[in-house]
């Protein structure tokens, strides 16, 4: 076997028992002039050195008059999820240098390691300090980049594809974009921003309020003032990227939580109304004759003491922009409440 395979393979053996090790070096530091400015911790998911993110999300909008209950929205009609990884700034060359030096004292002070801190210490010299490819860990380039390594989406941490970013860390001059299509960008954090979108519970007003009859309309409806656009903005400090990733309420859907039942409309959701910009209309006085535009009518009584689930679920329309200009659409997401509906019968004697 080669030097270069031995390395190689010493690396990656190096880099799993990292995973087990419950004693590490302190945190990889000196940022200074790197471009960064928050501290980052050195890891590996067994395969490849790691790094933690520094994405920063905030959120805007919203409303205080929300459900308590939020979640993140739930792609519609699409196989698609935020990814579970991608690359971006991680280490200075002062920062692999010192990673360097940090696992030899490892192995010093931890015999009963087997002096695994000078192993990895010289699979990590054959790549970053020997030239292959990196030479004497690119110091003289400090301040000019840095390297980009492999960061995991901490909402994803248990996904399969949380591994998929397996290059090892990769040097990346100032403001250069690397040719990596998982390397951190406007659209990856639009994409991260998403699931980062605090929705609300959907909570309906219903009349009559506390319960329906059978076979009597029940009117659903939720008024603007009461969801509220809302958006998150990812940004990577020190590099410029930021998106802003924006969800919009857009369609209201019935579960009646029952088979014997009739939704308003039949043929789908009830969608934003043209007046006032609310879902469904509310109930008033003078319109017992006239269905509702959204609503459910109950066929059947769940029987005594017995309620049916109804479950209402909000779409919400969702797009990003970025401070670069690049923008679009992201697929619709969905988030929803369950409240229980008592369904009274009544009953009339013919005489």
């Amino acid at each position: 076997m080669n030097d270069h395979r031995t390395a190689a393979v010493a690396l990656t053996v190096c880099t799993t028992l990292l995973v087990t090790l419950q004693t590490a070096p302190p945190t990889w530091a000196d940022r200074s002039g790197g471009g960064g400015g928050s501290e980052m911790k050195g890891g590996s998911n067994g395969r490849v050195i790691t790094a933690e993110t520094r994405v920063r999300t905030v959120v805007h909008g919203g409303g205080a008059d929300h459900s308590s209950v939020t979640g993140s929205p739930s792609p519609v009609g699409a196989a698609w999820t935020p990814p579970a990884c991608w690359y971006e700034p991680a280490f200075s060359p002062k920062e692999i240098r010192g990673a360097v030096r940090a696992w030899r004292a490892f192995g010093a002070s931890a015999p009963l390691v087997g002096g695994i801190g000078n192993v990895i210490s010289e699979a990590m010299e054959h790549r970053y300090k020997d030239g292959h490819p990196y030479r004497n860990y690119n110091l003289s380039k400090q301040g000019e980049g840095m390297f980009w390594a492999s960061v995991t989406n901490p909402n994803r941490e248990d996904d399969p594809e949380a591994t998929s970013c397996d290059r090892q860390p990769f040097w990346v001059d100032e403001g250069q974009t690397p040719a990596e299509p998982m390397a951190a960008s406007p659209e990856i954090l639009a994409q991260y921003a998403y699931e980062e979108l605090p929705v609300p519970g959907t909570e309906i007003k219903m009349a009559p309020k506390g319960g329906s009859t059978v076979n009597l309309p029940t009117w659903v409806w939720l008024d603007k003032g009461t969801f509220k656009k809302v958006s998150v903005t990812a940004s990577l400090p020190g590099t410029g990227l930021a998106a802003t990733t924006t969800a919009e309420p857009e369609s209201l859907r019935i579960d009646p939580g029952t088979a014997d039942a009739k939704r308003f409309p039949a043929t789908g959701p009830c969608t934003l109304s043209a007046r006032g910009g609310g879902i469904g209309e509310p109930y008033a006085r003078g319109k017992a004759a006239q269905l509702p535009p959204c609503g459910v009518t109950y066929l059947r009584s769940p029987g005594p003491n017995a309620t049916y689930a109804l479950r209402a679920t909000l779409t919400w329309k969702i797009r990003w922009s970025s401070t670069s200009g690049e923008g679009g659409s992201l697929p619709s997401g969905s988030f929803g409440a369950t409240q229980r509906i008592p369904v009274q019968e009544i009953q009339s004697v013919n005489r």
